[in-house]
């Protein structure tokens, strides 16, 4: 996978953006945000790897260093 690929359902994401805001989203605001999701996966997969797991759990996003 590369650092480019989109990890967000980009019609989700402007669907919400527009019933939230009434406002339109570009098509650079999915990559921006999937960078900041790839971020967090990465700070939750370390969480995971520290507690000794293979699993990738919800509380792993919590978490604070």
């Amino acid at each position: 996978m590369s650092d480019s690929e989109l990890l967000v359902v980009v019609s989700k994401l402007k669907k919400y953006v527009k019933e939230k805001a009434s406002m339109n989203t570009s098509a650079s605001a999915a990559s921006a945000l999937s960078g900041i999701v790839r971020g967090l996966c990465d700070q939750a997969i370390e969480n995971a790897r520290n507690d000794r797991r293979k699993t990738v759990k919800d509380r792993d996003f919590s978490k604070s260093d």
